[in-house]
């Protein structure tokens, strides 16, 4: 049996726009709705939502019923963390593609290119696992490193300073902007929207753009959306399946009840 190859990484190469939502739900049930509902990809939450390895195989599994659409897991890292066991574990579990979150320099990103591939290349402990289907795939630790797909993300001030030589790093496939985080550090707490912010962003999609690389966001706001795949963004994730129940469920007690009051939509990413 051959690796698979990696659809979402083959396309982020083509440049073909990849459009995602946000799973946090932390639930397979939930995760197999979106996945028949046509997106090109879905984030498994690792960071802001209750799940823990078994449950984000339990999601990839459900997801990997549908063809078309690829799964993405967020680990739980960031600030200088290279996050070496817990990358092995999630790429053990057969995700492909992975997004570290809080990645402020080049020396941080290149210690994470290191923790996703087998040695040469880098100093992921061998096994594989659910990954190589308990060695099934005979040429895995051979091919593995081909496939797997690293996205970055540039969320505060500092990382956007260093922004160039992130992107210039070997191995990074992705930068994905956080507006939530980065808005935070740029002194505009809970306003993504803010002109500063935005600003900044567009900016930091030409740059990744420059260099070669693939830029990335998460907004539930559809001009934004647009705009963001306009100004070149190949990823973008255009909803959070938390916001939308929040949304419809209020939406819908609002139909039959008076003093319901509309939901917003998320600002956090």
């Amino acid at each position: 049996m051959q690796t698979p190859v990696n659809p979402f990484k083959q396309a982020l190469r083509e440049k073909r726009a990849q459009i995602g939502l946000w799973l946090g739900l932390a639930d397979a049930y939930s995760a197999e709705i979106c996945a028949g509902a046509g997106f090109d990809w879905l984030l498994i939450d690792g960071e802001h939502s209750p799940n823990g390895l078994q449950s984000i195989l339990q999601q990839a599994q459900a997801i990997a019923a549908y063809p078309g659409t690829n799964a993405i897991a967020r680990v739980p890292l960031g600030h200088g963390d290279a996050g070496t066991a817990l990358i092995k574990q999630y790429l053990d579990l057969g995700l492909q593609t992975l997004l570290v979150p809080m990645v402020d320099t080049a020396e941080q990103a290149a210690a994470i290119v290191r923790a996703m591939r087998y040695p040469p290349q880098g100093i992921r402990g061998m096994g594989g696992a659910r990954a190589s289907r308990w060695g099934r795939y005979a040429n895995y630790p051979k091919e593995a490193n081909d496939q797997v797909c690293l996205l970055l993300q540039a969320e505060t001030r500092e990382a956007l300073a260093n922004l160039d030589a992130i992107a210039a790093t070997d191995g990074v496939d992705g930068i994905f902007i956080g507006p939530a985080d980065l808005s935070a550090s740029l002194g505009h707490v809970g306003n993504p929207a803010h002109a500063e912010v935005q600003a900044a962003i567009a900016d930091a999609i030409a740059r990744i753009q420059r260099a070669g690389k693939a830029a990335g966001i998460l907004t539930p706001d559809e001009t934004l959306a647009r705009k963001y795949l306009d100004l070149g963004a190949t990823f973008v994730a255009v909803g959070l399946d938390t916001n939308l129940l929040i949304r419809h469920t209020t939406a819908l007690a609002a139909h039959f009840k008076s003093g319901v009051a509309a939901a917003p939509a998320s600002k956090t990413y």
